[in-house]
């Protein structure tokens, strides 16, 4: 039977990093993935309009290639999302989640060094208060490259407790992050491709797989 699936994403390319591959392999399975972006992404660069169009495409196409639907991007300040009221971003986040009706929800840690990454997880965690009835069954925290990883050494520090095998998906992954060159950078960097493969090779290996996708559990009601 198929699945609705959320992903809760701070900034387009987010989703990417941290799921992308997982996403294709939900679609493969039959399962709706839908993703919701938090803010615009380049907000705080000063970008002008012809970036922040440049990013909403790019956003469209890197969902597009492993059948996603975006069914949300709002407008909270890129970096400043701390300076808006968590109540405010929570009763954004039930309306999306009424909407969609997710059994599972894939959003980010909370120990990452981006601030929107941490504001993003407190939220929805917040708004999965669990209730009777209540839709969402499992959640995921995801890891994102140059923020994670980045934290101070023992604040935070993301543990992975579930391993999804994505070998057949990296090359996915891989052309859906192609998407957002903007966000790339040449090796020896930890959002260049070949660091891209190397984690998800590395995450992989520890479990036995040429690839995965690791995230922490936040919640499972079987």
């Amino acid at each position: 039977m198929s699945k609705n699936i959320l992903v809760i994403a701070a900034h387009s390319d987010d989703e990417a990093f941290g799921c992308g591959a997982t996403i294709a392999l939900h679609v493969a399975r039959g399962d709706k993935v839908s993703v919701v972006f938090m803010t615009n992404g380049v907000g705080s660069r000063n970008a002008g309009q012809d970036t922040l169009d440049r990013r909403n495409m790019a956003a469209k196409s890197a969902c597009e290639i492993v059948g996603a639907t975006i069914v949300d991007t709002f407008d909270y300040p890129d970096n400043k999302m701390d300076s808006i009221a968590l109540l405010d971003i929570v009763q954004s986040l039930e309306f999306v989640i009424q909407k969609v009706q997710p059994e599972i929800i894939y959003t980010h840690h909370i120990g990452d060094l981006n601030i929107d990454h941490q504001v993003t997880h407190k939220a929805v965690v917040t708004a999965c208060r669990p209730q009777p009835g209540f839709c969402v069954k499992e959640i995921y925290a995801f890891e994102v490259l140059s923020s994670s990883e980045w934290q101070s050494p023992g604040v935070g520090t993301f543990v992975p407790r579930v391993f999804i095998d994505v070998t057949p998906f990296i090359e996915l992954k891989c052309k859906m992050l192609n998407i957002y060159k903007e966000e790339l950078r040449e090796p020896p960097h930890t959002r260049s491709i070949e660091n891209i493969r190397n984690l998800s090779a590395l995450r992989g290996n520890a479990v036995g797989v040429d690839y995965a996708e690791a995230f922490d559990l936040i919640r499972l009601i079987k």
